[in-house]
């Protein structure tokens, strides 16, 4: 299991650093100036803080995943990050419309990439937060 928490670490460090390039690739200049200048700034800046605490999950899995897999206090952090991104795995299928990627290369590899690796991230946690 420390291996997989290695490896969850090393991913979502690298998916926060994703975050960098949704404005270009999300055309939020163009596409967010017909919104008032907070709702402008609320993307933005929640973009940011959730780079910042997948990075921040990401490098305490890689460096606490010892404590994480041994420790009731680990198997605790591990309940809630199962039910976080047992959430995020919902809400690719239910709250973002199948319209965003069906019928599209690209977006649809994207879609079964990040549904694979969202159940793996659920997966993962709640078998470590079962533990004896």
């Amino acid at each position: 299991m420390e291996l997989h928490l290695k490896f969850i670490g090393i991913a979502l460090a690298c998916l926060a650093w994703v975050h960098l390039i949704f404005p270009s690739y999300f055309n939020w200049k163009e596409d967010l100036a017909p919104l008032t200048l907070v709702n402008r700034q609320l993307m933005y800046v929640h973009t940011f803080f959730i780079a910042l605490a997948v990075f921040l999950i990401g490098i305490f899995c890689f460096l606490f995943s010892y404590d994480i897999v041994n420790t009731i206090l680990g198997h605790r952090i591990s309940a809630g990050f199962a039910i976080f991104w047992g959430f995020r795995l919902f809400f690719q299928f239910f709250v973002y419309s199948p319209k965003l990627w069906r019928g599209k290369t690209f977006e649809t590899f994207v879609h079964i990439v990040f549904s694979l690796f969202w159940f793996y991230l659920t997966a993962i946690f709640f078998i470590i937060s079962t533990r004896p």
